[in-house]
């Protein structure tokens, strides 16, 4: 039997299906690069986003998702309440706490290397949001 929460997600809106999994694909990111592998290595990032992402992204929260995602907050779990001055925080500091555990600068919380083209499977073969970029820098790429 289904119900309805399968067929709908929590999101931090007002849009969920551009908040829900470029929260979640940028959560599982910073997992990844907050592991032994590579923590030391990450100082910087610059996210990329494409198509309709890049298109509405920020009118409909891409922005603070993915930067949230990146801090290690999940759809179901994020306090909504905080989002608001946790990107003023990264905004006013040019860094954020990947996966609450690493300090990493960022150019600006509102700042996205946006790329609004029509992206067809043929040409992106995973997600619009696939590109955040790592640099070893600390002053970014």
């Amino acid at each position: 039997m289904i119900s309805i929460f399968n067929l709908f997600s929590i999101g931090i809106g007002p849009s969920s299906s551009h908040t829900v999994g470029p929260m979640r694909a940028a959560c599982q990111f910073a997992q990844k690069i907050t592991s032994p592998e590579f923590i030391d290595v990450v100082h910087f990032l610059t996210v990329e986003v494409h198509g309709s992402l890049a298109f509405t992204g920020k009118g409909h929260g891409t922005d603070k998702a993915i930067l949230m995602g990146l801090e290690g907050e999940h759809p179901e779990t994020i306090d909504p309440d905080g989002i608001d001055a946790r990107m003023e925080k990264i905004s006013i500091d040019h860094q954020l706490c990947l996966n609450q555990k690493k300090n990493a600068g960022i150019q600006s919380a509102t700042t996205f290397h946006i790329k609004p083209r029509y992206v067809t499977p043929r040409t992106f073969k995973w997600h619009e949001f696939q590109g955040i970029q790592c640099s070893q820098s600390a002053t970014g790429p």
